[in-house]
């Protein structure tokens, strides 16, 4: 079963990013799991879900308090040099939302 974040009860925010990649890793992989740990340091990180398929075509979706907390990651040096190594070798089209989640629920009941 994938993983979802744990989020609290609305509102807050949701930044999606849906994206096509380039054929092979490129340190793409790595990167990921660096830009995870990173986000996670960022007050108002509220958690992350993603997945890919086997055409390249992905969706990106990490959930923040405010739209403070999205603009101080967006500021993130190291994160600002993985955008622009996505824009050069990893992605042949993105697109970027953000939305304000106003509701929110699940089911069925979680096991």
């Amino acid at each position: 079963m994938p993983q979802f974040a744990t989020t609290p009860e609305p509102p807050y925010y949701a930044v999606i990013f849906t994206s096509v990649r380039t054929e092979g890793d490129r340190d793409y992989g790595a990167t990921a799991v660096r830009m995870e740990e990173l986000a996670k340091e960022v007050p108002g990180y509220l958690g992350i879900e993603s997945a890919r398929g086997a055409d390249g075509f992905g969706i990106t979706v990490s959930y923040w308090a405010s739209e403070g907390a999205i603009a101080e990651w967006k500021r993130h040096l190291e994160h600002q040099a993985a955008q622009a190594r996505g824009r050069r070798e990893w992605y042949t089209h993105y697109e970027i939302r953000v939305g304000k989640v106003e509701r929110a629920y699940s089911g069925p009941a979680r096991r």
